[in-house]
């Protein structure tokens, strides 16, 4: 039975509650929309999900169902359920308003860094705090010179991750607002995210939400 059912509208950002032995799925709603997911642990802000330590206890850049997703005290916070696309990124950190203002040249655009703020830091956590994202639905290859890239992700409408809390948890999930170079489409959608109490494989239905 689905508990809640949030969207996320295009360019913004969302905070969630979730706890121990929930499943959290997130949907790109039209396809080719990243979505930067972070968590902290709801009994401690300190302990936060970590890309870095998760590739580490991997040994892996990269993600699949089975595995899970690391702590910064090296706990096991979240494990990958289902995934329908299999491609996501855990390497490039959230863009913030100084990446375009520098970048792009364009002052005051949205940005992942100010949509996971919006409502992580009712909770207590600060800019300096802020977990490094897990990109879900991002298409970050390593080429074979070993560089990074972003281009636009290969999902489509209804692809999705559901992952299992393996601790209580307080998430945020920001609809990747870049529109100026290739890593959405060029055009910015919403995410949708079911918190549900029980998940027994149905993710077709997780999909036609």
């Amino acid at each position: 039975m689905c508990q809640s059912m949030l969207t996320v509208p295009a360019g913004h950002g969302k905070t969630f509650k979730v706890s121990k032995g929930q499943f959290i799925t997130v949907i790109d709603a039209q396809g080719q929309q990243a979505a930067d997911f972070v968590a902290v642990s709801a009994d401690d802000l300190s302990e936060k999900l970590s890309p870095v330590h998760t590739r580490q206890h991997l040994r892996s850049l990269f993600f699949k169902p089975g595995d899970s997703l690391w702590s910064s005290a090296n706990r096991p916070m979240l494990r990958i359920v289902a995934d329908t696309i299999g491609i996501h990124d855990a390497n490039v950190p959230a863009c913030d308003r100084t990446r375009f203002s520098i970048d792009f040249g364009v002052e005051g655009h949205r940005n992942c860094v100010d949509n996971l703020l919006e409502g992580m830091k009712s909770h207590g956590v600060t800019y300096f705090t802020l977990p490094e994202p897990f990109n879900l639905f991002q298409n970050g290859p390593v080429t074979a010179d070993g560089r990074m890239e972003v281009t636009d992700p290969n999902s489509k409408a209804g692809d999705c991750i559901v992952f299992e809390a393996l601790c209580d948890l307080i998430c945020a999930v920001s609809s990747c607002p870049q529109d100026i170079i290739p890593g959405n489409g060029l055009q910015v959608t919403p995410i949708d995210i079911q918190v549900s109490n029980h998940y027994h494989g149905e993710i077709q239905h997780a999909v036609n939400a």
